[in-house]
This record gives structure tokens, C-alpha cells and sequence, in this order.
């Protein structure tokens, strides 16, 4: 449905259940679980304190993914932390109630040596998914490896092979922001490797 040549990579194809064989009466049936595809809208996030990124993406049967809405929580520096993280639980409450949402995905916390800097960084997460769990919806998370993999066929892809992979299966013509492009890529993600 998906796995069409893009200008990033190959979207790989959803990959079979496991076979299963039944026997009936001495006569064997083998048969293959498939993957239901993702019906439904996806918000995808990607958590940062001054630059959070919100992309809604519509999936259904029929046609390709659809980009709804989206938008960078954009925080000036000289604003305190608890006033960034106000802002990031705002927008993305504001996005849920917009919207009829059926799963959030947001982007994992790569590893990083600074104390504060993940500090900074799960309270963010924690604006986002606060929001979220206040509406009542499911939230799944995916290492950037794993986006990579799903959206482009590689772990190793640029931000910029990202982006030009999220605007070719969403059929955008312009650039989205850097930002917009990892929300998308992330809600991507889960529409592909989500299983039922």
C-alpha cells in the first residue's frame, strides 16, 4: 500500500504474521496472520522544551497518509521552564480536542551524558504525555532508530533523507520544519510497525 520507491529510501513493506499450519481429518491448511493496517489518525510527537513538534496524520485503506495539522511549540529562551512546559501540554490538548486522535506516538529520549539535559527533556515528555493521558488516549514510544528503519528502510538516515522520505509518502510539497518532520516520521512509524 505504502511501499512505493521514495526519494529518501524504500518503504519496506509490512511484514507477514507468523504461518501457521491446521490439520483437518489427516489434511494440512497452512495459512499466514497478516498485519491489519492502521485505520485512524495518529498524532506524532517529537519532545523538546523550546521546539516541540506536533504532526496529525490521518491513515485509512484507501489511499496514502494524510498530514491534518501541524506545528512547532516554539518557546523563546528567556521564558522559564515551567512556562515552556505549559505551552507543550496546551498545544498538544489543544491538538486532541480539535481532532478525533486515536493513538499518540512520541519519539524516546536518545541517551545523553548530560544530567540536566535529560532532565529538561523528560519534563518535556511529561507536558506531552500528561496532555495526552488527561484525554484518555493510548501513548507509544519508538526509538529514533526504529523511525529511521520504518519511514527510510535504514537506521542510519540523515534528518535530511528523513524529511525528504516523511514529505514523499505524505505527498507534501513543501518542506515541513525539522521538528514537524520528526512528529511526522514518529506517527509514521507506529502506523507501519503497529500491531492489533
Amino acid at each position: 500500500m505504502w511501499a512505493a520507491k521514495l526519494a529518501g529510501g524504500a518503504m519496506p513493506a509490512p511484514k507477514a504474521g507468523p504461518s501457521r499450519t491446521a490439520g483437518a481429518g489427516g489434511s494440512q491448511a497452512t495459512f499466514s496472520l497478516q498485519r491489519t493496517p492502521f485505520i485512524g489518525t495518529v498524532l506524532g510527537i517529537d519532545p523538546s522544551l523550546r521546539g516541540t513538534g506536533l504532526a496529525l496524520i490521518e491513515f485509512s485503506h484507501a489511499r496514502q497518509p494524510v498530514l491534518l495539522k501541524c506545528r512547532t511549540v516554539k518557546i523563546p529562551a528567556s521564558r522559564p521552564m515551567s512556562y515552556a512546559l505549559g505551552e507543550i501540554h496546551r498545544a498538544v490538548a489543544a491538538f486532541l480536542a480539535d481532532y478525533t486522535v486515536r493513538h499518540v506516538a512520541l519519539e524516546q529520549t536518545i541517551f545523553v551524558q548530560n544530567f540536566q539535559t535529560a532532565q529538561i527533556l523528560g519534563a518535556a515528555r511529561g507536558a506531552a504525555i500528561s496532555a495526552a493521558a488527561l484525554g484518555g488516549l493510548d501513548v507509544f514510544e519508538y526509538a529514533p532508530l526504529r523511525v529511521k528503519q520504518a519511514v527510510t528502510g535504514g537506521g542510519r538516515a540523515s534528518k535530511e533523507q528523513m524529511a525528504r522520505s516523511v514529505m514523499a509518502m505524505l505527498g507534501h510539497g513543501s518542506m515541513l520544519a525539522s521538528d514537524e518532520a520528526d512528529a511526522a516520521g514518529v506517527a509514521l512509524c507506529h502506523a507501519f510497525t503497529w500491531r492489533e
